[in-house]
């Protein structure tokens, strides 16, 4: 029967779509990477999401989130989400938690109950528990790299960690998947050089701070604040939904 996700089946088959819908993934961040992942797996069939993000949507955020309308500013991120998600299919299970993960919210969470997980967080720590739970838990997890401060998404490649380059966040991730033996790790960074962002005081975070009333980790907390735009972290966030997808199924890429 003709429905919504029809032509997607065109390009899997029905027990692939029937694999998607009983999948449960979720995604850590929803931001300018991880807000555009949510959309691919919404859009894709995907039967449940778990979306995880302590933050409130900031004007700031306009440029880039495609979670980020002058409506939902000083909305949070995750209600936002869940009600987009639920515009384009009413049917989707979605569970939310206003929480920051870190290593010490990390056991708030079942990681059997996943089926994926993505990262889509911004600190290292964070997502070193993160691969860490889902290893112990046997999950697949995909990790996105650093996608500020560049402005080329046709640098994007998905590869294992220990074969990424240039990338300044991949580098600290190398070092730290090594010392816990991590063997692999799924991800998806950029060889484009990081630019260093141009000062101007007159739009400067740190001396014009317009955080939503509420917001926890407000960006004066930050050392620097990167750079971004609507076109590289979007396209990030979209190849981790695709490759998540794809996984899920099983898809075997035609050769040639």
């Amino acid at each position: 029967m003709l429905n919504q996700f029809s032509r997607t089946q065109l390009l899997l088959d029905k027990e692939s779509m029937d694999r998607l819908f009983n999948a449960r993934a979720t995604v850590f961040g929803i931001g300018g990477v991880g807000g555009y992942t949510v959309e691919a797996l919404a859009r894709s069939g995907v039967g449940a999401l778990d979306l995880i993000d302590d933050d409130k949507v900031c004007l700031t955020n306009l440029n880039r989130q495609i979670i980020a309308t002058r409506k939902t500013v000083g909305r949070f991120k995750v209600d936002v989400a869940e009600e987009r998600v639920h515009d384009i299919d009413p049917n989707i299970k979605v569970t939310t938690y206003k929480t920051f993960f870190g290593p010490e919210t990390q056991d708030s969470f079942d990681f059997s109950q996943f089926d994926y997980v993505v990262d889509a967080i911004d600190t290292v720590t964070g997502k070193i528990a993160l691969v860490m739970k889902c290893k112990e838990a046997g999950v697949p997890i995909i990790c996105s790299m650093g996608a500020g401060n560049k402005m080329d998404p046709t640098r994007f490649e998905v590869t294992d960690i220990y074969k990424t380059s240039v990338c300044p966040l991949a580098k600290v991730m190398r070092t730290e998947c090594r010392k816990r033996k991590i063997k692999h790790l799924k991800v998806v960074y950029s060889k484009e050089p990081v630019m260093t962002p141009i000062e101007d005081d007159s739009i400067s975070c740190k001396n014009h701070c317009i955080c939503p009333p509420g917001t926890q980790r407000k960006c004066t907390a930050r050392r620097t604040v990167p750079g971004s735009n609507a076109f590289v972290p979007s396209v990030a966030g979209l190849i981790i939904g695709g490759e998540v997808v794809k996984d899920l199924v099983g898809f075997v890429p035609l050769k040639g």
